[in-house]
């Protein structure tokens, strides 16, 4: 896992495990958004898993699927909301943690 920080409260990463979920919640994160749709990779674990993961690690999950090249204003939209409403720093994850770079800086520019 490598995780590239956008601002001290967004960071990205790219495909996380179940597994992994307590080490994040470890590093301080207090919510994780998934902005990629299940079954996009081969042995992609689904949402519901991560979300399960999550939940008991202590953290928020939120599931924001983006599919490559085609973020919308809605989206951004209610990445913005997600933003708005949670308190401590956020780890977001796609297959690379682009995605969700790109979906953060045009979150920031939505009204």
């Amino acid at each position: 896992m490598s995780i590239r920080s956008i601002d001290p409260s967004f960071h990205v990463t790219g495909q996380i495990k179940p597994s992994q979920l307590a080490e994040i919640a470890g590093l301080g994160f207090k919510t994780v958004i998934c902005m990629r749709p299940d079954k996009e990779g081969f042995l992609q674990p689904s949402f519901d898993e991560i979300a399960v993961a999550a939940r008991d690690a202590g953290l928020t999950a939120h599931y924001l699927p983006v599919v490559p090249g085609s973020l919308s204003f809605e989206q951004a939209q209610r990445l913005k909301g997600i933003l708005t409403t949670q308190s401590g720093p956020i780890l977001a994850y796609c297959a690379s943690g682009q995605r969700c770079a790109t979906a953060y800086e045009m979150a920031k520019r939505v009204a």
